[in-house]
């Protein structure tokens, strides 16, 4: 029904008929009810689909698949039963080779709706997908919490809610990692140390972080915890060392009250080693619990061979690694280049990038704690010009402060590798008033979900 503003309105549980036109940048379905959006996670383009309304806002109507009355021909049975309930597994009901065509789909939606100078003319190429797209995530951070039963669980949260669903299995998770935390679950639970009560704001244990190095296969698990106190601290770390031989690195972070964080600011060393090794690119990197390290570890190394190619690196660069993390890309790259400087906000992650410079025998490569955007005009003020740049931000996309300075210095060669289609638009509006874009290249690090990395080559104007 329509009222005075002409606009559609519908009751929350009312049940709608509509066809599924596109999938939105979030993988989910969308189509139209008396020409007002309807977003459907889980439908499908070309589908007919019966949809409850679960909230009617102003623009748009959020609606749950009730039933599929034509099915599209690219859907498949999902590996996990549990993949359109919780965040994270958008894609699973979708053929993988139709998650690869999204994927590009979603870098020209988001150029379309901010337009950069050019967009139409940019060249996206076909996604970089895996051969075998499950068992990739090298980390789960699962939230721990208690069933109606008292049992304790360990999951990921629904969607849109904060229950969390006990997952005890899943497809995308490197299976070692989903061995230590079913296990490191029934220890709490037989322990009976308290988990995190969010409504009352109790218990102990929070969230477990189980993080596997692919190549080592050793495993560090961190609990984050309510407080410092963890209670049976020694039996728990008794029965860890006596069950799950591969955990080399056990830390605990405290993270007080409610917060939509997982991380506190507190680090504890509780046993082990604090850090575990991985290898990618034939270098090893020690990665401490805070330290950022891409989820897919075999896609990470294309997607770096792709940067790289995109450098057209030819040895005497002075190349600055923005948002470095512990140094896989400076350090990846060093041996092509005269220097390399990076720089990161988390101090445990520079302290790691040093470090992996050291063990790696690299000495070329400095990395130091700060702002890109602070960090880079100093350098440039004490006489150090960049000639190469290549950024790895995070999903908010670039400082304007730092845009700013790049238009400012404007390296010959610059690289932007996004994690998010929609923040790289908006930062390609400033960026094309002094690049042009060459080409774009997708690649998946994250099969069976909505997210998309790809590779941005500029050319100076």
């Amino acid at each position: 029904m329509y009222n005075d503003n002409n606009q559609v309105h519908v009751n929350e549980g009312e049940q709608l008929t509509i066809e599924i036109k596109r999938m939105g940048i979030n993988g989910e379905g969308i189509g139209y009810y008396e020409r007002k959006l309807v977003f459907v996670p889980g439908a499908l383009p070309t589908e007919k689909v019966i949809v409850e309304v679960t909230d009617d806002l102003n623009n748009f109507i959020r609606a749950k698949l009730m039933e599929i009355l034509t099915k599209s021909k690219d859907r498949i049975q999902p590996v996990d039963d549990y993949a359109n309930e919780v965040g994270g597994f958008e894609l699973e009901n979708l053929a993988y080779p139709k998650q690869l065509e999204f994927k590009r789909d979603v870098i020209r939606q988001s150029l379309e709706k901010y337009q950069p100078t050019g967009y139409r003319r940019f060249k996206l190429l076909p996604t970089i997908g895996m051969e075998d797209p499950t068992h990739y995530r090298n980390k789960a951070t699962f939230q721990i919490r208690k069933d109606e039963d008292g049992n304790t669980i360990a999951g990921l949260y629904k969607a849109r809610s904060h229950d969390v669903v006990d997952l005890k299995t899943s497809a995308l998770q490197y299976p070692l990692t989903m061995k230590v935390m079913r296990a490191i679950v029934t220890m709490i639970d037989e322990l009976d140390i308290p988990a995190y009560d969010e409504e009352k704001n109790a218990g102990i244990i929070k969230t477990v972080v189980v993080r596997a190095a692919i190549a080592t296969d050793q495993v560090q698990v961190t609990f984050i915890t309510q407080s410092k106190k963890l209670l049976k601290k020694h039996q728990l770390l008794e029965r860890i060392k006596a069950e799950l031989p591969e955990v080399v690195s056990i830390m605990q972070n405290v993270n007080p009250g409610r917060t939509s964080l997982i991380w506190g600011d507190e680090m504890i060393h509780l046993a082990g080693r604090e850090t575990i090794t991985e290898v990618l690119n034939d270098l090893k990197f020690d990665l401490s619990a805070r330290a950022f390290l891409q989820a897919n570890p075999e896609m990470t190394s294309i997607l770096y061979d792709e940067a790289f190619k995109a450098l057209d690196l030819k040895g005497n660069e002075k190349l600055v690694d923005a948002y470095s993390g512990v140094g896989t890309i400076g350090l990846s790259v060093a041996k092509q280049v005269r220097e390399v400087r990076g720089m990161d906000t988390i101090a445990d992650a520079v302290q790691d990038a040093n470090a992996n410079s050291v063990r790696n025998g690299i000495f070329n490569c400095l990395y130091e704690v700060g702002e890109a955007e602070e960090l880079l005009p100093e350098w440039v003020n004490d006489g150090w010009t960049p000639t190469a740049l290549i950024v790895d931000p995070p999903r908010t996309g670039l400082a304007d402060s730092l845009i700013d300075t790049i238009l400012d210095i404007v390296p010959k060669k610059f690289v932007y590798i996004s994690c998010n289609p929609s923040t790289l638009a908006q930062d390609l509006v400033k960026l094309t008033e002094k690049y042009n874009v060459e080409y774009i290249q997708s690649v998946d690090l994250m099969p069976q979900t909505s997210r998309c990395e790809c590779v941005v080559k500029f050319k100076k104007k």
